[in-house]
C-alpha cells in the first residue's frame, strides 16, 4: 500500500495525486475525469483510493469525498477544478 502522505519535490514526475473516492460515486467520477486528464498532460503520477477499504482515509474525509490529495496534503474536494489541479502541479 502506498504511504498516505508523502514529501513534495521538484519534479512534476515525482509528484503524486491520490483521489480518495467511492464506487457509485458521481462526483468521484467526474473527479477521476479532471485527474487523469491533469496528470497525463503534465506527466504526474495518480492513483485512487477507495475510502470503503481504508479505514483511516474513511475517518478523515467520509464527507468531503470525493478528495483529491498532492502528494498527501489535500488540495481539494467535491469538485476538481482542472485550472486549479493544473497550476498547483506546475508550481
Amino acid at each position: 500500500m502506498t504511504p498516505l502522505f508523502r514529501r513534495a519535490s521538484g519534479s512534476a514526475r515525482d509528484r503524486l495525486v491520490t483521489l480518495v473516492r467511492k464506487p457509485g460515486c458521481h462526483l468521484c467520477d467526474d473527479a477521476q475525469l479532471v485527474v487523469e486528464k491533469v496528470c497525463a498532460d503534465l506527466g504526474v503520477r495518480w492513483e485512487p483510493r477507495d475510502i470503503t477499504e481504508d479505514p483511516e482515509l474513511h475517518e478523515r474525509y467520509w464527507e468531503q469525498i470525493p478528495v483529491v490529495l498532492i502528494d498527501g496534503e489535500q488540495h481539494t474536494f467535491w469538485r476538481v477544478n482542472e485550472e486549479r489541479l493544473r497550476r498547483a502541479l506546475a508550481g
